[in-house]
This record gives C-alpha cells, sequence and structure tokens, in this order.
C-alpha cells in the first residue's frame, strides 16, 4: 500500500538524519561513537603473534566493547627469562575480568632464553605483542590507544622496559611485580652469590664485557618526564629480586616527575602471593588504573 511505502521511506529518512547527528555531534578530532554494544564476550586461545611456535597469546574480549572505551591489558609472564609461560596467568584471568570489565586482556608467551634464543629476544617479542594488538585494534573493537602493561619478575622486567625504552603514548600505565629494573647494580652488586651467574646465563655475557647490552636491558636507564604511571609491587623479604631494585626505579621516577606508587609487603617473599597480600595488591591495581587510566 502507499501508505506502508511512505512509512518506510520516514524509516529511512530518519536513520539518516540519526547517522549524521552522531557525525555533526562529535567534537573535531573526535570519531563518531562505535555503535558496538552488542558485541558478546569472547575468548581466543594460542593466537599468532610471530612465526615461533612460542609466539602466542590468549586473548579475552569483555562484551559491549568498542573502539572508544575498550582498554587493553597485555600480561607478561615471568620465569628467570628462560622457563614459564601465559599459564601462570590463567588462575587469575577472572578476577582481572571482573575488577577491570572494561579491559580486553591479551595473556603472551615469549621465547625463552634455554630455548636457544638469547637477550633481547625476549624484548623484542614483547615489542612485538603489544605491536599485534595494536594492529589489530579495530578487529578486536578495541581502542588501540590505551594499554597497561602488567608483568610479574622477568616479565615485569619486560614490561618495563616496553613501557620506558619505547615510549609509546599507547602504554597508558605499568604494573610491576617485583621486577628487576636495573640489571648492572644487580650484577655488581648482588644480594647473593648465584645472581651474578644467573644473569650471565640469561645474557651471555658480563657488564665488563658488554656493558650496552646490560644498560640498554635496564629499564632505568630510559626513564624520562613522560614515561607511563607505574606501579610497583614488592616483597620486603624477596630473595630473588632485592626489594632495592623496586625502591631505586621509585626514587628515580619520581625525581623526573613520573607518577608511581610503591607498595611493599613486608613479610612477601618472590613469586606467587596468596591471600590478603594477593588481594590487596589487585585492589591497588584495580584503584591505580582507574585513576591513570581513562
Amino acid at each position: 500500500m502507499q501508505i506502508d511505502h511512505m512509512q518506510q521511506q520516514m524509516k529511512t529518512l530518519f536513520s539518516i538524519l540519526l547517522f549524521m547527528n552522531i557525525l555533526t555531534s562529535c567534537k573535531p578530532g573526535e570519531q563518531p561513537l562505535a555503535i558496538e554494544n552488542n558485541l558478546s564476550e569472547q575468548n581466543f586461545t594460542n593466537v599468532h603473534y610471530g612465526n615461533d611456535s612460542l609466539q602466542v597469546m590468549d586473548i579475552y574480549l569483555p562484551k559491549d566493547r568498542s573502539v572508544n572505551h575498550t582498554k587493553s591489558l597485555i600480561l607478561i609472564h615471568g620465569g628467570g627469562w628462560n622457563s614459564g609461560s601465559k599459564a601462570e596467568f590463567s588462575t587469575y584471568i577472572d578476577s582481572f575480568k571482573t575488577r577491570l570489565p572494561d579491559y580486553a586482556i591479551f595473556n603472551i608467551n615469549y621465547r625463552l632464553v634455554n630455548g636457544g634464543h638469547a637477550f633481547p629476544a625476549q624484548e623484542n617479542d614483547v615489542k612485538a605483542a603489544v605491536d599485534f594488538v595494536a594492529d589489530n585494534a579495530e578487529k578486536y573493537h578495541i581502542n588501540k590507544d590505551k594499554f597497561v602493561l602488567l608483568g610479574v619478575s622477568a616479565g615485569a622486567h619486560l614490561s618495563l622496559l616496553q613501557a620506558y625504552k619505547y615510549s609509546s603514548p599507547k602504554i597508558q600505565a605499568v604494573v610491576n611485580y617485583f621486577g628487576p629494573a636495573d640489571l648492572v647494580s644487580m650484577y655488581n652488586k648482588p644480594w647473593h652469590p648465584l645472581v651474578p651467574l644467573a644473569l650471565q646465563m640469561v645474557t651471555g655475557t658480563t657488564p665488563q664485557q658488554d656493558k650496552n647490552l646490560f644498560e640498554s636491558s635496564s629499564p632505568v636507564e630510559f626513564i624520562t618526564p613522560q614515561s607511563p604511571p607505574t606501579l610497583i609491587l614488592h616483597g620486603g623479604k624477596d630473595e630473588i629480586v632485592d626489594v632495592s631494585q623496586s625502591k631505586t626505579l621509585a626514587q628515580k621516577l619520581t625525581a623526573a616527575g613520573v607518577k608511581n606508587q610503591l607498595e611493599i609487603y613486608p613479610s612477601e617473599r618472590h613469586g606467587r602471593w596468596y591471600g590478603k597480600s594477593l588481594i590487596s595488591s589487585f585492589d591497588h591495581i584495580g584503584n591505580f588504573l582507574k585513576q591513570n587510566v581513562q
């Protein structure tokens, strides 16, 4: 009928006007609001970000995500650069989802030293993973400029190194669980006689033989006023990475005018935390990111 045809035309016209209103209501430089809020939660395992079998990540995408508001949390496991895997974070994924519902989570593996991949292959892998997430932001319906790096131990070292050395504005915060920050002082002023040997095994050299490698692998060497806000979590009884590493890091960040927060847990050692300390650290993460990543 003619009236049905006219109603259809009116609906089409209304849709066009609505779309134009969305476009014209944006401020200069802003993208139009993405209509993506019907997207369901999705998970993907062992997605390749490189050609090596270890260059994979697990991806957890929240529902109702969009390229405007969905931020990314990139997890980097520990293990002394020569062991460990993304499986170490498996127990905590649900906690991160609950506390950070507007974040997509990317849990990565990287090549290990004991697999014949000398340092700085691990550093390069983290950079490749971050670039992969950024390059696929539109595909995953996430914001390409709002990344947070979270690492544990060796993974924290790699997180700090990525955040400071490459100084990418897309990395808006970094969370450091008891990671080495200064490999030179770690080698030259060890708190345990095996520390220099461990570093020599990882790097294949010493600061005396290759000072440049040790300095270029030390996050503290790259701190600038533009470095991202940093949350530092460390155990007071850490026997593997002395708490002095985190204290020095916090001092240098403060001197550079970089927002940082150092939380020391007096009774905690290196490695897995449980109970109140773990819950407290998660609370600090949630609050820190809420304040510093908009």
